[in-house]
Formats: structure tokens, C-alpha cells, sequence
């Protein structure tokens, strides 16, 4: 089993970034799948999930109009759309996949936002 994040970097306030998560070794279709970020000196925080059922994505309130979760079920990649990103979205960023009692994570990409 393996999640690969990628896309991460550095960028001023107001750029935008894409994260992608290749997924490997599991039937992706069948996970839920969410991202989740990691600031220093915080603890890992949910930021944007897809459900299942009827694709339903939810998001952490401070991120909602600005990141976009999807995926592709065929090419079994999960994506992040960062838009006007801010300061505080510095972190590293997590793929996070769920099925049941099965959950993998990704090894994280670092995100930098600053002037």
C-alpha cells in the first residue's frame, strides 16, 4: 500500500498549489479518502474529504471557497486545489485514505506560504 503526495512548495500569499496523491496497492474506489495538514507545534488537522456516498466533500471552515478536494477513481489519484492561499495554510499536507478499520497515510508534502 502507498500514497504519494506531491506538489508541494513554496508560495507568496495569494498563489495557489495543487497537491496530488498517488494511491497504490488497495482498491482506491472503495476508500474514502481526506487530506489532512500538520503545522509545527499543532496537531494534524482535517482539512477536506470526499464521502463515498454521493461524493459529498466537506471541508475545514477557514479553507472552504479556497480548496477544492477530487479524484479520480481510474487513474486512482486524489487532488487539492489551493487557492488564495494564506500564511496559516503553511503546513505539511497528508493523504489520507479510510475504509472501515483500514487507513493509510501518505508521507506528506510541505506547503509554504509567505512573503
Amino acid at each position: 500500500v502507498q500514497l504519494v503526495e506531491s506538489g508541494g512548495g513554496s508560495v507568496q500569499p495569494g498563489g495557489s498549489l495543487t497537491l496530488s496523491c498517488a494511491a497504490s496497492g488497495f482498491t482506491f474506489s472503495r476508500f474514502e479518502m481526506r487530506w489532512y495538514r500538520q503545522a509545527p507545534g499543532k496537531e494534524r488537522e482535517l482539512v477536506a474529504g470526499m464521502l463515498l456516498i454521493g461524493g459529498r466533500r466537506t471541508y475545514k471552515e477557514s479553507v472552504k471557497g479556497r480548496f477544492t478536494i477530487s479524484r479520480d477513481n481510474v487513474k486512482n489519484m486524489l487532488y487539492l486545489q489551493m487557492n488564495s492561499l494564506e500564511v496559516e495554510d503553511t503546513a505539511v499536507y497528508y493523504c489520507n485514505a479510510i475504509y472501515g478499520s483500514l487507513v493509510y497515510w501518505g508521507q506528506g508534502t510541505q506547503v509554504t506560504v509567505s512573503s
